[in-house]
């Protein structure tokens, strides 16, 4: 084996499964060196991702059941020259002490080199490729004589230190007269790599509020963000917050008068030009015909470069945008509360459903990036299987 030449091991190992390749790092010390050198792990998620061009896979969050709160995990995958569309779906059964009615999810971050980010209780990181699980410590309470309404959270990855994070923004309230404390916002941060949250001392860019948390997992320059507003002299106008993962710190970016109103057109963050800038997709509240606007900002770091991009539909009997990727698929949750891909070819239905407008999905990419970050943090580190999934094709 040693003597095959590294650049034909590389080719080869590239094209091979996660859950493959950690057996193939058995085989002998060289290819133990090899799948375990952060130069293989980086390339291979780009190089095993593009290749990939048979078949599509998600991964989503939905709690299925009416009663419970228990949300299920599920990798999805299909054949896109299947003219059956078979979907098949397995769950990703987190540790026991994780995996009860008590536990759920709400939204789904990433892929952020294949690592997700679920928010819920509890927060968690997660590779499915490599069926890691790790549960965050909880982060700061509210300080005394306050309390926090709601929560926003953003997940990314700093290249600078090799370290994925994530910022929770929570808005402050004073317990005695119910009003908003001055500064009203306050920011912490979470590092893997010393497993542990901090103060943020970023000041937002004031005045701003958020609408709430994007379907879509919106990362683009190292920085996450989240559609808000501001409210001036009664005059409320759309904008973009940003933060960035590197500097730790935040921008506010204008965004020009791109829908009618909040009570009659959703709008939904979405990366584009391959994650180089930042769209917005907009679509009506009401009716079951539905035609979706999307507007990009060409160049990512000038706020007057705003265009739109195109628009598309009408779309049948689809409710609410839940997910998207590329530069054209829709994933939306339909009258029935089932899932269904929408792209140039048309609508296929995932045959798998979620209920209280559960559901939130997410492109699936296979990746070796471990959530181990030395040993002090190692039992914090949980380990996951997958199983098929017993709701398939199920409506109830």
């Amino acid at each position: 084996m040693e003597y095959l030449p590294r650049e034909l091991l590389f080719n080869v190992l590239t094209r091979l499964p996660a859950k493959e390749l950690m057996l193939c790092k058995c085989v002998c010390k060289s290819w133990f060196n090899l799948i375990t050198d952060p130069h293989f792990i980086s390339n291979y998620y780009v190089v095993y991702n593009t290749l990939q061009t048979q078949e599509e896979n998600l991964l989503v969050i939905r709690r299925p059941f009416l009663s419970g709160l228990k949300t299920y995990i599920s990798v999805l995958s299909w054949n896109v020259n299947d003219p059956k569309g078979v979907v098949s779906s397995h769950v990703l059964n987190p540790p026991y002490e994780y995996n009860s009615d008590h536990r759920y999810w709400t939204e789904i971050m990433g892929p952020c080199n294949g690592i997700y980010f679920l928010e819920g209780n509890p927060n968690v990181m997660m590779n499915p490729s490599l069926k890691q699980f790790r549960a965050l410590p909880e982060s700061f309470t509210s300080p005394h004589g306050t309390c926090s309404l709601t929560d926003y959270a953003g997940f990314g990855f700093d290249p600078k230190t090799n370290d994925y994070k994530v910022v929770l923004i929570k808005d402050l309230w004073l317990k005695e007269t119910d009003e908003r404390q001055v500064g009203y916002w306050t920011a912490e941060l979470y590092s893997l790599n010393s497993n542990s949250w901090r103060k943020l001392d970023a000041a937002l860019p004031l005045p701003i509020e958020i609408w709430g948390p994007s379907r879509v997992y919106t990362y683009v320059n190292n920085c996450c963000h989240w559609w808000g507003f501001v409210d001036e002299s009664g005059i409320t106008e759309d904008v973009v917050l940003a933060f960035d993962m590197v500097r730790e710190s935040f921008r506010k970016i204008k965004v020009p008068r791109i829908r009618c109103s909040s009570e009659e057109e959703f709008a939904t963050l979405a990366p584009f030009n391959d994650s180089s800038t930042i769209g917005v997709i907009v679509y009506p509240v009401r009716g079951t015909e539905k035609c979706f606007d999307v507007w990009v900002m060409k160049d990512y770091w000038d706020q007057e470069s705003w265009v739109k991009q195109y628009s598309v539909g009408p779309v049948l009997v689809i409710y609410k945008l839940v997910g998207f990727y590329g530069n054209n698929r829709f994933l939306c949750k339909d009258s029935d509360e089932m899932l269904v891909l929408y792209d140039s070819e048309g609508a296929r239905d995932l045959q798998v459903y979620g209920k209280y407008d559960s559901l939130r999905a997410a492109r699936y990419m296979e990746s070796l990036v471990s959530l181990h970050r030395g040993n002090e943090f190692d039992d914090q580190c949980f380990s996951c299987s997958l199983v098929p999934d017993p709701l398939l094709h199920q409506s109830e």
